[in-house]
């Protein structure tokens, strides 16, 4: 924290948006003169530049972009919430900040589990209720909701209606400059539907969100039980996500949830100093440990539902370490599948029969 507030400053911050949008331009005269191809390009290239717009501005709201909090304020509002027409930035605070990090993964009290909840991703839920909540903002509901919260900007008068003019001033202004083509592909196309479901996608990644694991403790520990880490070892997928769809800090979602104030730079070298968290699976969609089949696991319905072992205890899934990341951790069997079990409180492995007992090998007398 010592060097993060001796290298924090005001002039990088700002170069780094005026970047991004920058390279947005670029974009948008690929739009313009590529064609077709281009126009495709362009959109999916428009998608990401959203993505890494939103993730620094998200440290914007936690106030350790730049030195002041007005300026971090300031930026956030300047360079991505009023030209992409998201809600105040006091808003996002007190939801992300107050809100979300405190309640993580709690029913009733966490506003993004209620979102993920109002798309469908409920227990209970059939295959294909499951199959279109993943891809929610593509489908007609999803749309509309992303247009509303668009344009249901204006109803809050004064204030309100200038920040719903964002977006409009953003389209006229490239197609002036540039040509409508740039305003419908790499502007509105992205805005309206790929952006929200990259970002959908980086939130069903970000928690085990239908089956945490209460653990007391210190922070640490509280997050290591309802968090999960992505690509622990592939670094082609760590890459391809860190320059896509989850930029900067939204790999490293365990550390920053442990560590709030922790700025994106630092936060992989954090992350190799924490015990946890113990899911880390391999893949998003395909294999034994993949997100979105753990997802499923935890929502299908009880009658005829095939849990996956890695819903017992820490269980960690085809990962080789165990939640402190020891690769020569003793490993057990559940049904065919490796998992490796420690006491995150402690930051210590079971001894054989604990493990055993976390991973419902022997039952309790």
């Amino acid at each position: 924290m010592r060097l993060q507030r001796e290298r924090l400053n005001d002039v990088t911050p700002v170069l780094l948006l005026l970047g991004h949008w920058i390279e947005f331009t670029g974009w948008c005269a690929v739009a313009v003169y590529g064609g077709p191809w281009g126009c495709a390009v362009a959109a999916l290239a428009g998608a990401v530049k959203f993505r890494h717009l939103q993730e620094v501005s998200h440290f914007a709201v936690h106030g350790v972009l730049a030195r002041g909090g007005r300026l971090n304020t300031l930026l956030a509002e300047a360079a991505v919430h009023i030209p992409l027409g998201f809600v105040p930035v006091s808003v996002r605070r007190r939801r992300h900040v107050r809100e979300h990090h405190p309640n993580a993964t709690v029913t009733g009290a966490d506003p993004n589990l209620a979102e993920l909840h109002s798309a469908g991703l409920r227990p209970g839920a059939t295959a294909v209720r499951y199959a279109l909540a993943l891809i929610h903002p593509l489908t007609p509901a999803g749309v509309h909701g992303t247009v509303r919260s668009v344009t249901g900007l204006r109803r809050e008068g004064g204030i309100g209606r200038l920040r719903a003019a964002g977006p409009v001033a953003v389209s006229a202004a490239l197609a002036l400059a540039f040509g409508w083509e740039a305003t419908a592909f790499a502007f509105l196309l992205p805005r309206l539907l790929l952006y929200p479901q990259l970002a959908w996608m980086s939130l069903l990644v970000e928690h085990r969100w239908f089956d945490p694991e209460a653990v007391p403790g210190p922070p640490v520990a509280v997050e290591a039980g309802r968090c999960l880490r992505l690509y622990p070892r592939n670094a082609f997928l760590t890459l391809l996500a860190r320059g896509t769809w989850l930029p900067y800090g939204d790999l490293y979602h365990f550390a920053h949830s442990a560590h709030p104030a922790v700025r994106w730079n630092y936060l992989p070298t954090l992350e190799r100093t924490l015990c946890g968290p113990a899911y880390r699976p391999h893949a998003l969609l395909l294999g034994e440990s993949a997100v979105l089949r753990r997802h499923r696991w935890a929502l299908a319905p009880a009658s005829g539902a095939t849990i996956g072992p890695s819903r017992q205890g820490t269980a960690s899934e085809e990962t080789g370490f165990d939640a402190c990341g020891d690769p020569g951790a003793a490993r057990g069997r559940f049904r065919g599948r490796s998992v490796v079990l420690c006491d995150r409180a402690r930051g210590q492995r079971l001894t054989p029969l604990a493990r055993r007992k976390a991973a419902g090998l022997t039952a309790e007398p």
